[in-house]
């Protein structure tokens, strides 16, 4: 059964301070691994998925980082196999890559609940618990249309090749401006790989094969888009920036006017989301819907307050 748009009390709720005890006390090893940790969104996740874990009790992490790796990930799996660890909780770094490794777990009976990015072709997984990221960049989209009503240039910056996020935040830009393509453009496309450092060079060196600065820059993640508008301001233009992810320092950035908005996905709401129901089937036996979705939204100054990690900022 297929749940999508949650919506933000749905999110809260599964995000948190409600959590209900555990109906049985046995005892749980769970593998738990994540992209990299690197990223201050996986380390977010991380940290979520250790405070659902400890609320519930009973329980022990085999946390790994999959250093942006799959073979790295691959064999922590693989590890988390041969320990005979009760359940997996992961967001695999690629798509197709970790499916051998996931079906070598499902296999071995193990149940396997991915978070925020999905896998291809291990029908055997227990759930997916994310955010609907074709929502997410329709949403980006859609505020580049508000913002432009007239049309518009547009820079895009997308993800990871292969990561499921990457491939659905873009499909879901493309979504609603190709469906006004005499009116929005896409002037320049082209991987930074989430990573900050390559969307200030990768922003640089598009923006310097530009006959004309684009009216709007948008970036599949908030490192990506916090790199370009460091490129922005080194060329000494004022371009308007998107971001995805509500990371803290992109909350800041928006109230500092350096970005127009980044989209909320509720990274802690997926790892409880994603505890909660691993805890629930191992102890009681409760099967958890094949996919739930939370509903992404866009994030400006007028509604920051409804951000996850608000709360973050120094």
């Amino acid at each position: 059964m297929l749940r999508k748009g949650l919506g933000i009390a749905a999110a809260a709720l599964i995000a948190g301070a409600l959590s209900a005890p555990a109906a049985s006390a046995q005892d749980l090893t769970i593998a738990t691994s994540l992209p990299s940790l690197e990223f201050p969104f996986f380390v977010h996740m991380q940290k979520q998925l250790q405070a659902e874990a400890e609320a519930l009790g009973g329980i022990t992490l085999m946390e790994s980082d999959g250093q942006n790796s799959a073979p790295k990930q691959t064999a922590d799996i693989e590890a988390a196999i041969t320990r005979g660890v009760d359940g997996i909780i992961i967001s695999p770094l690629d798509a197709v890559a970790l499916a051998p490794a996931l079906q070598q777990a499902v296999d071995a009976g193990v149940p396997v609940i991915t978070i925020d990015r999905s896998v291809e072709g291990v029908p055997g997984i227990l759930a997916h618990v994310g955010a609907d990221n074709v929502l997410g960049g329709e949403a980006q989209a859609n505020i580049i249309m508000k913002m432009f009503p007239d049309g518009a240039t547009v820079f895009n910056l997308q993800g990871q090749p292969g990561a499921s996020p990457a491939i659905d935040r873009n499909a879901g830009v493309h979504n609603v401006l190709d469906g006004a393509a005499d009116k929005y453009k896409f002037v320049f496309e082209q991987t930074a790989n989430f990573a900050r450092d390559q969307g200030a060079s990768v922003t640089e060196a598009g923006l310097a094969g530009l006959d004309t600065p684009p009216d709007v820059i948008v970036a599949a993640n908030d490192d990506m888009a916090l790199g370009a508008a460091l490129a922005v301001k080194d060329a000494g233009l004022n371009i308007p920036i998107l971001g995805f992810d509500a990371l803290p320092e992109a909350l800041a950035a928006v109230q500092s006017g350096d970005l127009v908005g980044t989209v909320e996905q509720s990274p802690g709401g997926q790892s409880r989301g994603a505890m909660q129901q691993m805890v629930s089937f191992l102890r009681d036996g409760t099967k958890p819907d094949s996919v739930t979705l939370l509903t992404p939204f866009m994030v400006t100054k007028d509604n920051i307050d409804q951000a996850e990690r608000l709360g973050e900022l120094q």
